[in-house]
């Protein structure tokens, strides 16, 4: 469940994602939290080079494992401003990170870029439970997802 300090660092996510979208960027922002609540890392998609690898969920899996004992990992939070694609769910996992929490599912991106005209991806939109078995995992924040609705749509009027 939701809650105002997990909507705090979502909002963050979603000012990460418009940095993206400001930077020409797909609109993607991640933020690791501490279980004490200090923010460890924060990152922003940048894909718009041509490698599509380039998430911040990613990122942020990979700094873990290089910079966080298991435990530390184990314990940690990943916000981000959408629902882990399968790649990133699959990092995450392998991480060994704690709970995620998004702002808008891999659903509802379908469904936007659908009605933006958007062809479908070669990527399958799975639901992180499908890609890992044993992570908390929380999303989506209905108010939240309307912010990040509305980024997406800017992203595809630049295109």
């Amino acid at each position: 469940m939701i809650n105002d300090r997990d909507r705090n660092y979502l909002k963050r996510c979603v000012e990460l994602a418009r940095t993206a979208l400001e930077e020409g960027d797909e609109p993607f922002g991640s933020v690791l939290v501490a279980d004490n609540g200090a923010v460890l890392m924060e990152d922003y998609n940048h894909v718009s080079g041509g490698d599509h690898t380039q998430h911040p969920e990613f990122a942020i899996a990979r700094w873990a494992a290089n910079h966080l004992t298991e435990e530390q990992r184990a314990r940690a939070t990943v916000y981000t401003s959408g629902e882990h694609c399968p790649m990133c769910a699959a990092a995450h996992g392998w991480a060994g990170l704690g709970r995620i929490v998004y702002a808008s599912s891999s659903a509802q991106l379908v469904e936007w870029l659908g009605d933006f005209g958007v062809p479908p991806s070669r990527v399958r939109a799975l639901r992180i439970e499908e890609v890992i078995a044993d992570t908390v995992v929380d999303g989506p924040d209905p108010e939240l997802a309307e912010q990040v609705r509305e980024l997406h749509r800017l992203s595809r009027a630049k295109n």
